[in-house]
């Protein structure tokens, strides 16, 4: 079982270094074995530094410079400088960044991830997109923060990464209506549960079709869910439907290569 997944898209661009990382190649027992890298998991402190240290090692950077954000399902992005603590991390969704040889991250275990580059400007992107920050346009505010930044949308790549996908997705009525109240179209990403009054979300589609609105360069979808697929991701909604204590998180990360 391999540490981490590319996108063949990301993967090609110059001086770029990404990953989806998986559960595997850590150092964490029990429900956290073994990649996790939650920071706000109950997990030992030095099992989560260890693992986040051998993901900074796989994308080319030193640990101390891995940075991920306090996430709150909203739209808010910040621009990464330089490195900050791990207990006075940004709340936000999604971060840009210039910087050579400084990886950004976004944490999911259900989520939806989505990794940026523009290659010729030199500025990538990483967001955390559930259902919430979705809905409220966190990959549009990506986009335009690295525009911002000296990135054109024309010239991005975006990425979506691992994370739960319909089948296994199921949402209660409260949520079709305010993707409904939106937009009308945005029907098409939901199909009928088996539970009357509920419906299957589509949240990978919703994320590829606000990506491809947004008219970036391209769209990659890796198309695998963590849901379904218990030996290489951590879940969330899984953990609650076993009964499990806690969950791990993993990381999902990109690097400007250092000059």
């Amino acid at each position: 079982m391999t540490m981490l997944l590319q996108a063949r898209s990301l993967a090609s661009l110059p001086a770029v270094r990404h990953a989806f990382f998986t559960r595997a190649g850590g150092v964490s027992q029990g429900v956290y074995a073994s990649l996790n890298a939650g920071v706000g998991s109950a997990d030992d402190p030095e099992f989560v530094a260890e693992n986040r240290a051998r993901m900074a090692e796989a994308l080319g950077v030193g640990p101390d410079r891995l940075v991920s954000i306090y996430q709150v399902h909203s739209p808010d992005v910040v621009v990464a400088e330089g490195p900050w603590p791990a207990d006075r991390r940004p709340r936000a969704d999604a971060v840009v960044t210039r910087r050579p040889g400084l990886a950004i991250a976004a944490s999911t275990a259900d989520c939806g991830p989505v990794l940026f580059a523009d290659a010729t400007a030199r500025v990538v992107g990483a967001a955390h997109a559930g259902w919430r920050g979705a809905l409220a346009g966190v990959t549009d505010a990506t986009i335009e923060a690295m525009e911002r930044l000296g990135a054109h949308r024309a010239r991005i790549v975006a990425a979506i990464g691992p994370m739960i996908r319909q089948p296994n997705y199921e949402v209660g009525p409260e949520v079709v209506d305010q993707f409904l109240s939106e937009e009308p179209s945005n029907r098409r990403f939901f199909a009928p549960s088996k539970r009357p009054g509920r419906a299957m979300f589509d949240l990978a589609g919703y994320i590829a079709a606000r990506l491809a609105r947004a008219e970036v360069m391209s769209v990659e979808d890796v198309g695998v869910c963590t849901y379904a697929d218990a030996e290489r991701f951590y879940s969330y909604r899984r953990m609650t439907h076993l009964g499990e204590s806690d969950y791990g998180r993993h990381l999902n990360a990109i690097a400007l290569a250092a000059d």
